[in-house]
């Protein structure tokens, strides 16, 4: 399938794999990236050695394109902002930010920059300072999220912008891509789905708790700190949720999160973990390799659309 972003990165699908902490290290990116969608890297609090290291491994395992996502809450943002031109990284994803302070000497160095977005203004602004292509990101997503859900945001920012739009949030079968294709994005970005992938570096206990999840088993915890992060529900959840029912301070809540993504991934604690997945997870019932992710999702999509286009016409 051609899309703007296909051609825009050079890929074969275009399937993007989220930019997850602790999650997207070097043996998914490099394993999406050979299946043709784009892996990417994903900065999070990490040092700036460590990414560059995590580069250079996926370098190894792999000749096609693939990116860095960067938190720029993370404090060594500006030497991993330089550190990917220095590597030769060809896309730069962000988070958790303003990048546009970078965007000139990633444009220098010929990155393609795609920034994501909660919002119609913020895309707006991305695409005023060069951004080459915007991901519009819903509030079913794992980890931390915005207010508007993907359904409502793609369209509007596909519509406010002239560059392409990447959909995120709440997809993981051919049906949400479908689904996106319709509401004006030129591509998905897939975080949830790629958790149960074979090469997904987790732990099995945390992948255990993804496959079994329901549709209404994911908690938004930090709303009253201004930073909400959607996970799967657990001891850990209904406590911080009591606390901030309760009124506590934004330390003391930090206090009982600190580490808790580490402890998911690395540990597989899926008691006092936070499970980051997005509300998809109660789609979702198998394990597979990220080749056979891809190709089922794209597969399944064209499938989609074809049958609807029939059913219409047939009206």
């Amino acid at each position: 399938m051609k899309t703007a972003i296909t051609e825009l990165l050079n890929i074969q699908y275009p399937i993007f794999q989220g930019g997850m902490a602790w999650v997207a290290e070097h043996t998914l990116a490099a394993a999406v990236s050979n299946a043709g969608g784009l892996g990417i890297i994903a900065s999070g609090g990490a040092p700036c050695d460590y990414v560059r290291e995590e580069v250079r491994k996926t370098k190894a395992l792999t000749d096609k394109p693939f990116g860095v996502n960067i938190m720029l809450m993370n404090p060594e943002a500006d030497a991993i902002a330089h550190m990917v031109i220095e590597e030769g990284v060809k896309v730069v994803t962000t988070g958790a930010g303003n990048p546009e302070k970078y965007f000139p000497v990633w444009k220098e160095a010929g990155i393609k920059i795609l920034p994501v977005v909660a919002s119609v203004g913020l895309a707006r602004r991305m695409e005023k300072y060069g951004a080459d292509a915007l991901i519009a990101e819903g509030c079913e997503s794992g980890g931390h999220i915005g207010e508007m859900t993907t359904m409502t945001l793609v369209p509007q920012v596909a519509q406010a912008v002239h560059v392409p739009v990447v959909a995120a949030g709440g997809i993981g079968d051919g049906h949400g891509v479908a689904a996106a294709f319709m509401l004006g994005a030129e591509g998905v970005q897939v975080g949830t789905r790629f958790l149960l992938a074979d090469e997904t570096q987790i732990h099995e206990n945390y992948k255990e708790k993804v496959l079994k999840a329901k549709d209404i088993d994911s908690q938004v915890t930090g709303r009253s700190t201004g930073h909400p992060i959607r996970v799967l529900r657990n001891p850990m959840t209904r406590k911080y949720l009591k606390m901030e029912a309760e009124g506590a301070t934004l330390e003391e809540l930090e206090v009982m999160t600190l580490g808790s993504l580490q402890r998911a991934v690395v540990e597989g604690d899926v008691k006092e973990g936070s499970l980051m997945a997005g509300q998809v997870a109660g789609l979702l019932n198998k394990r597979q390799t990220c080749k056979e992710i891809i190709e089922e999702m794209m597969t399944e999509a064209v499938d989609v659309m074809e049958e609807a286009a029939g059913r219409f016409q047939k009206r």
